[in-house]
């Protein structure tokens, strides 16, 4: 198309290199500004089109869903007119150079009847003294859009020299773009894993986690979507072994301060002299042994939660330095004066009866009110029967993982013995009892016989009792008469008050079993 130069044309000129080389970098650097690439194309055009005298210029993107290439940047258009330059791909010349990738000039725009003039800027007096220049923006081989502008009529070596400089300010978009590409994705990788890992986290420890359909179990989970999003201090209560550190870890996952630390504290397995400093810290040479300073536990849970597992073992000094914590959000490390503020939500877990201990002084009362705000009472494994082959399905699927086994079925032996079995250890005990049938287990069944002899019943083991009732009772009867008379050296009168009887009735017990009272005299 450049062959056929209109007469009227200007002639050829070098243009200045060290202003093409001013003008590359002042592009270089608006597209360093934002990582949004939309937000730089009007200023790259806009220095574009001022550094070479242009008189219109646009930069076109396509989308790749629908196959409409759109206007995003327009110099010497008004809005409407840039809204209705959209093409689809092989449409005009701009759709031409997104289907081919090549660069296409047109000396004459008046005499090209591929020229669309979508948006209707240029009057037919203008056409016959315009040229048009289109070039693609590549990424690799794929075209992503395109960079156009109107300039004065010119001869070819100034139109190709115009090419020129265009695809290298086409190719410098085509580098941002690719860039800011690669980083959206990594960012978008690193947003994704996060928050794969945040829901993972949640999964493993939300409400729902807790295994339970029963009745008492659903009340306990209404209780911690009631408290997770609130500051409340809450105290978990329930026998040993029923999950009371999980419901912790729950309330803490699903509470806005779930990216904060959570801290775990069992308070009965820390030595009173050591307690103190295990909970608030301690300062350098404040003990024997305290070679540097250490933060202690509420320090370093702050922001989050700090689980204080069987809170009705604390000392009594602890207990008041624990209060004070809980009135005053502030403490001092043993051994020092510096006060240390703290922003931390307190949960603590019993199995004890705390009413109880208030009553013999042992738990201060105004410690309670203040640990007792919210209280969750986790209902024993004997009260939530029907949860019990929930959660043997899942420590027989945990275990036989680990221990790279597989466990199809459970026996009925073996289901009767877990259903009728009064659990004093709760679920603790049941997942060390399924642990150990799936260790035990050879042919992928759990059997009665793999249970723990405390689970085995007289019909599992064939030790049931082979007399009635009448006749163990009888035995019973004969074993105490023999035992008295044995004492009382065959003395009837003194047997009978020793077993609390009539002697009339003593006589007629000894007559009924046959004894011969006699033979225990010396």
């Amino acid at each position: 198309m450049v062959d056929n130069a209109h007469p009227e044309f200007a002639s050829a000129s070098t243009r200045d290199r060290v202003e093409e080389l001013r003008l590359l970098f002042s592009i270089s650097q608006i597209l360093d500004q934002s990582l949004d690439i939309k937000q730089t194309l009007q200023p790259v055009l806009d220095a574009v089109v001022d550094g070479l005298g242009m008189s219109r210029g646009a930069i076109t993107l396509l989308n790749r869903q629908s196959g409409e290439i759109i206007t995003e940047a327009a110099f010497g258009l008004t809005e409407s007119q840039r809204q209705r330059g959209r093409y689809m791909v092989g449409e005009g010349i701009t759709g031409k150079v997104v289907q081919t990738g090549k660069p296409m000039v047109i000396p004459d725009i008046g005499q090209e009847s591929s020229f669309l003039d979508r948006t209707g800027a240029r009057q037919a007096i203008e056409k016959a003294a315009t040229s048009f220049i289109c070039v693609p923006v590549k990424i690799g081989n794929e075209t992503i859009g395109t960079f156009s502008v109107d300039r004065p009529a010119a001869q070819q070596d100034l139109l190709e020299e115009d090419v020129r400089l265009l695809s290298i300010v086409s190719s410098l978009i085509a580098q941002a773009v690719k860039l800011r590409q690669t980083v959206m994705e990594e960012k978008r990788f690193l947003e994704e894993e996060n928050t794969r890992l945040q829901e993972e986290l949640r999964e493993r420890f939300r409400p729902s986690n807790i295994i339970g359909s029963s009745n008492a179990m659903q009340a306990v989970f209404d209780m911690i979507a009631q408290v997770s999003k609130s500051e409340a201090t809450v105290l978990i209560r329930g026998e040993s072994g029923t999950g009371k550190e999980l419901v912790a870890q729950a309330i803490h996952f699903n509470s806005h301060r779930s990216k904060k630390p959570f801290i775990k504290v069992n308070c009965a397995a820390l030595p009173e002299t050591v307690i103190e400093s295990e909970l608030f810290g301690h300062e350098k040479g404040a003990f024997t042994g305290a070679i540097a300073t250490r933060k202690g536990r509420f320090e370093l849970a702050n922001g989050g939660t700090i689980f204080l597992d069987e809170i009705g073992d604390l000392s009594a000094t602890t207990q008041v330095k624990l209060l004070r914590v809980l009135q005053e959000k502030e403490f001092e490390r043993v051994g020092g004066n510096e006060t240390i503020r703290t922003n931390v939500r307190v949960i603590t877990a019993t199995n004890k009866n705390l009413e109880e201990d208030i009553g013999t002084g042992d738990f201060r009362e105004d410690l309670y009110y203040r640990l007792n705000v919210f209280p969750i009472h986790i209902p024993p494994l004997r009260e939530r029967k029907s949860d019990i082959l929930l959660l043997a399905d899942h420590f027989i699927e945990k275990y036989s993982q680990q221990n790279h086994t597989s466990i199809r079925r459970i026996s009925t032996p073996a289901i009767d013995l877990l259903m009728n079995y009064h659990w004093p250890g709760n679920v603790r005990e049941l997942e060390n009892c399924v642990e150990r049938a799936v260790l035990l287990s050879v042919d992928e069944v759990i059997h009665s016989h793999h249970l723990p002899p405390s689970l085995q019943s007289a019909e599992s083991t064939d030790t049931r009792l082979h007399s009635s009732l009448q006749e163990a009772l009888d035995n019973l009867e004969r074993e105490l008469l023999l035992d008295a008379l044995k004492s009382t050296k065959g003395n009837m009168a003194r047997a009978a008050r020793l077993l609390g009887v009539t002697e009339r009735i003593m006589g007629l017990r000894v007559q009924k079993h046959d004894i011969d009272p006699r033979h225990y005299r010396s």
